[in-house]
Formats: C-alpha cells, structure tokens, sequence
C-alpha cells in the first residue's frame, strides 16, 4: 500500500516540500487552500505531525470544530471528512459522484461517524470537496 509522502517529523511541510511530494497537483494544493478561504473566512489549516500515523496531516477546522483531514502522496493529496449518520441525507441528495456517495453510504463505520475521501490530482477534484465543505458546514 502507498505511503503518505510527509513521514519525517523533521521535515516541515512548507511550499517547497509540498512542491517536491505533489509535482503537477501542487497547483491543485494551492487552489484547495484558496477555497478554503473562498468558503469561510473562519475556516483555517493547521500542519501537525501525528506520531500515530508518523506522517503530518493539515487539519481543517472552522473554530473548533474539524472540517477534514489531508494527506500528502505523491502526485496527489487526499481529504478525508467524517460525517455523523445523519449527514446521509444531504449527501444522497447532493450532486457528488455516485463513487463519494457510496463511500458514505457504504462505508466503514467509526462509532456513529464515517468517511468520504476525496484524491485530488486535477482542479476539477476541487468541485466534490467543495460540496463536502458546504454540507460539513450545513450540519450542526
């Protein structure tokens, strides 16, 4: 199985690095980070290292509460969100991608929460985590 690129708890993830892991999507990375700021001005990404998974992982949170997980790869960076149950509505419902709507629907279930994880390699990625963001930010 792949490895995250960013397993060195020496090495912080800055622009250069990001460039050196994402090749061609570090255009993609630096959209994503532009629509976060587009969706809220409240929502902020935070570098951490997590001894855990020994990789670094950019939290997204809006005050306090998180909004997704990403994940750096080679050639690509993956955002992970975790919806309660009752999420399963507005993402039926949404215009996602049969694949993403699966993931929820059939997905692995963590306590009452599950996932739906989004590669992104290309801008057009950004339309499905865009929706993610807005339905995360709907649910109270």
């Amino acid at each position: 199985m792949e490895k995250p690129c960013l397993n060195d708890k020496d090495v912080f993830p800055d622009d250069e690095v990001l460039s050196r892991c994402l090749g061609k999507a570090k255009a993609t990375w630096d959209a994503f980070v532009a629509v976060l700021g587009e969706s809220d001005p409240a929502i902020s990404g935070e570098w951490r290292y997590y001894t855990d998974g020994k990789s670094w992982l950019y939290k997204v949170t809006k005050k306090k509460k998180t909004i997704c997980w990403v994940s750096i790869w080679v050639n690509a960076f993956k955002v992970t969100f975790y919806f309660p149950d009752r999420a399963e509505e507005p993402i039926t419902a949404s215009k996602l991608k049969a694949e993403y709507i699966d993931q929820f629907v059939q997905g692995k279930r963590y306590g009452k929460i599950r996932g739906v994880t989004v590669v992104a390699k290309k801008p057009m990625d950004l339309k499905a985590i865009r929706t993610l963001i807005d339905i995360k930010q709907q649910l109270k």
